[in-house]
């Protein structure tokens, strides 16, 4: 398997693209603010051809160059319904604050072809299989992708902004909700197998061992103590 992953823009978010292996199709995640030009150097150096866009949520940080990379390869985007309208209303999004400042620089909208995500969905794009989690906090329609275990290769968790090494997701903005993201990292993250690569929003990999040891968020909410917990850096928009 193939992923080739790069930080883009402003944030840093990661833009991952997911294939079998070079020169055949692969899956885009997460095209996120200035990451058009970062996704076709991929493509040309790997020699793939992209079927899908898939997002982990609507944060214009994560969304930013959907149109642009979609329009490029007339690929569909598949989002969560309860964040699609983030793509064409960022501010609604963000809050005016956050918002206002982003809009003289952006061309926001949906591409020609959107799809909705559902909770425990697969997704059999380009010859992979990609298993979706509904993994709410950081918004309301935020997902995770997961990939199994092929060969010598672990399984891959595409995390999104709900789980990063060392931290979570912020919860501050419209959608977010504290409560709300630790009952996701129980639910969705614990059950994983320690050697399960994550693959996050922002910053560098990780795996579900390490963080289920050393994340001061998900120890807590293994050891069912996460209520209250708020204290560490969180990473985000």
């Amino acid at each position: 398997m193939l992923i080739a992953g790069f930080p883009a823009g402003a944030w840093g978010t990661n833009c991952y693209l997911v294939a079998p292996a070079a020169g055949e199709e692969c899956v885009i995640i997460d095209p996120g603010h200035q990451a058009a030009q970062g996704v076709e150097d991929a493509v040309r150096k790997h020699r793939l051809k992209p079927v899908a866009v898939v997002l982990t949520h609507g944060h214009i940080d994560h969304v930013a160059s959907v149109v642009p990379v979609c329009g490029a390869h007339d690929v569909p985007a598949w989002i969560h319904p309860e964040d699609r309208f983030m793509m064409s209303d960022p501010e609604r999004a963000l809050g005016r604050s956050i918002g206002q400042q982003l809009m003289g620089e952006l061309t926001v909208g949906e591409p020609d072809d959107v799809k909705e995500l559902t909770d425990g969905a697969v997704l059999e794009l380009a010859g992979m299989e990609f298993s979706v989690a509904h993994a709410p906090g950081h918004t309301k329609g935020s997902v995770t992708f997961g990939m199994p275990e092929q060969a010598d290769i672990p399984p891959v968790f595409f995390s999104g902004d709900l789980l990063f090494a060392g931290s979570i997701g912020r919860t501050d903005l419209p959608g977010g909700d504290h409560a709300e993201i630790l009952k996701s990292l129980a639910r969705v993250c614990l059950p994983l197998e320690d050697s399960t690569v994550v693959l996050s929003g922002h910053g560098p990999q990780t795996t579900i061992g390490r963080e289920r040891a050393t994340n001061p968020f998900l120890r807590e909410v293994a050891a069912g103590r996460g209520d209250g917990f708020t204290a560490a850096p969180r990473r985000g928009m």
